[in-house]
């Protein structure tokens, strides 16, 4: 999935290392969790080689699940979400839902009754584990250790949105219709996941015929930019975050060189 999830290309690659990339499959059940493990990972390696990870991105949730800390529940196996969506399928939500708050009334009472997400992962851990979701909450295990330095870079709402349409444009252009094509063809159709995020979910929609292409192009820009939004909304309420415009360099530079030092004094 290069196109739509806007992956760094091979010479950005090669010209600096990224971490995470290429991992998992289309299809295969990824979370919160798993990125957690598979960073500390990563920012080991980088560490043992006298650098400084860089943990970039715009996912609000993995970001503070790394910092924050998050519940450390145990794996689920694959057999219990298949039977769990399995019961879905026949049973429906509202029965789930029921389920729910039966074995976990704490966890369920705080969600809304068609939160298909959360309300299965409810019941996944349950089954899973034998103790309700809610009796993890409040022991958290945190991956990010040090000092860490947040920089966020923003731009204005007008100037977001034209950037926004200019780089669905460009993904376009690029074969983003071929690409989810391509996926299809493979078996990755749209029930996974994956392929029901924003980009994929639209062309999708087109290539099942219920949307033409044009409309298809304006509900990806729409739905990124609801979800830059969103994003924005996330990050602003971690006050530790230092806010540029992309085009501050030399402000940001000045920024982090202080923050280096004072940094060495207090490790002094």
């Amino acid at each position: 999935m290069d196109v739509g999830s806007g992956k760094p290309t091979a010479a950005e690659r090669s010209f600096v290392r990224h971490h995470l990339i290429d991992v998992v499959y289309p299809d295969e059940h990824f979370t919160a969790g798993d990125f957690c493990r598979e960073a500390e990972k990563a920012s080991s390696q980088i560490a043992s080689r006298g650098k400084v990870p860089l943990v970039t991105g715009g996912t609000g949730l993995y970001i503070d699940s790394y910092f924050g800390g998050l519940s450390d529940i145990p794996d689920i196996s694959v057999d219990v979400r298949r039977e769990i969506r399995a019961e879905l399928l026949e049973k429906g939500l509202t029965a789930l839902y029921e389920k729910l708050m039966q074995v976990d009334p704490q966890f369920a009472s705080h969600l809304h009754p068609n939160d298909t997400q959360r309300i299965l992962r409810g019941l996944e851990v349950y089954r899973g584990t034998g103790r309700p979701l809610s009796s993890y909450h409040g022991r958290k295990r945190r991956y990010g250790r040090g000092r860490v330095l947040f920089i966020g870079l923003y731009e204005e709402r007008d100037e977001l949105r034209r950037r926004i349409e200019r780089r669905v444009d460009r993904m376009m252009k690029d074969g983003l219709v071929e690409e989810v094509r391509w996926l299809r063809e493979r078996g990755y159709g749209p029930e996974c996941k994956s392929m029901r995020s924003i980009g994929y979910a639209e062309m999708n929609r087109y290539l099942d015929g219920a949307i033409d292409l044009e409309e298809a192009v304006q509900a990806i820009k729409t739905a990124t930019v609801q979800y830059a939004k969103r994003q924005l909304t996330w990050f602003r309420r971690n006050r530790s975050f230092a806010w540029y415009r992309p085009h501050q360099v030399q402000e940001m530079r000045e920024y982090l060189l202080r923050w280096l030092d004072e940094s060495s004094g207090q490790a002094g």
